[in-house]
């Protein structure tokens, strides 16, 4: 199981990131515990210095608007 955190204060774009993890996880029949990080701290402290952020197994991967599909399936399938 892979474990996805996504990290934003909560906007729509943060949402959509989080929904758009779920989504192709699920289209590629990989199990992924999805985490949402809203403290700003928390956010600085993972080198997020634009939202929304995703990290997969505890690397960063995206920061800053919506990830393409694309690299998203590349990230949750490696």
């Amino acid at each position: 199981m892979k474990t996805v955190k996504v990290y934003g204060p909560g906007c729509k774009r943060c949402e959509a990131t989080e929904q758009m993890v779920k989504d192709t996880a699920t289209r590629l029949g990989i199990q992924v515990e999805v985490e949402k990080v809203t403290d700003q701290k928390s956010i600085a402290m993972a080198g997020v210095m634009s939202t929304p952020g995703i990290a997969v197994d505890g690397t960063l991967v995206h920061a800053g608007g919506l990830p393409d599909v694309t690299k998203l399936e590349g990230w949750l399938s490696a």
